[in-house]
């Protein structure tokens, strides 16, 4: 009877213990981004740059000791191993970990605000960009916003984002594509045209994109542009018979 009671009471404590670790782990990752909402909210707010500098930056960075910056070496090794195994939620709480090592981290906050992408938490992805963006110029992360803003139904915002990513990547038809969708999205038809007309051009067989811009050209009552719009398309699915249906009533 004494080792059944000494069983009993070694599970208690075991489940007790896991049931405080799942609590103290989930509370950690409410704090950690609230901090970030918080501050974001604060910098959006005042219309002002963060009070950071780049020099206070560094000096933060290297206050960092060498101890510290093993375990965060460690830390993250483990977060490419969670991750090749796919263990999400694991690769998170260890980020999370290298960020209360590192707060000034912007490139492991990118790469979480990547995995809560990843996994549909938009918000918690917006609240990180929207701190990254304040001190990154990485056309990526002005983009990762955008499309957090994106999937969330905030258009007007995602246009936004948006714009800032292509400013600092003309160049790149896939920026182009993103800032067209988002216009379209928040319906501003005729900037849409611009600018997924202009994607095209290097997007050729994007055929998500073609159609994009023909749902625009109707919209517009365009007949003509629409026909063309797809033809192009007709060029990528030749075989697509509703593609060549539609053909059919546009040319008649």
């Amino acid at each position: 009877m004494i080792y059944l009671y000494v069983l009993l009471g070694a599970f208690v404590i075991l489940f007790t213990s896991l049931t405080l670790q799942k609590t103290v782990k989930k509370r950690s990752v409410q704090h950690f981004v609230r901090s970030i909402e918080k501050r974001s909210k604060k910098a959006l707010e005042k219309g002002m740059e963060p009070a950071c500098s780049a020099i206070e930056r560094n000096a933060n960075q290297s206050k960092c000791t060498s101890s510290e910056m093993q375990m965060l070496r460690t830390i993250l090794r483990d977060i490419d191993q969670a991750m090749r195994k796919n263990q999400l939620g694991e690769a998170e709480r260890l980020y999370i970990q290298a960020l209360t090592i590192r707060p000034d981290a912007y490139d492991i906050q990118a790469e979480l605000a990547k995995l809560y992408l990843k996994t549909g938490r938009e918000p918690k992805a917006e609240a990180l960009y929207r701190e990254i963006v304040q001190h990154s110029e990485d056309p990526t992360c002005f983009a990762n916003l955008g499309l957090a803003y994106y999937q969330q139904g905030k258009y007007d915002l995602a246009c936004e984002a948006y714009f800032k990513a292509l400013q600092k990547d003309p160049k790149n038809p896939e920026r182009l594509f993103n800032f067209g969708r988002s216009c379209m999205a928040a319906g501003h038809i005729e900037d849409a045209v611009k600018y997924l007309e202009k994607a095209s051009v290097r997007l050729w067989r994007n055929t998500e994109l073609l159609r994009m811009l023909a749902d625009c050209y109707e919209t517009l009552g365009k007949q003509t542009e629409l026909l063309h719009t797809y033809e192009r398309i007709h060029k990528v699915e030749p075989y697509n018979r509703d593609v060549r249906a539609k053909i059919a009533v546009l040319a008649a």
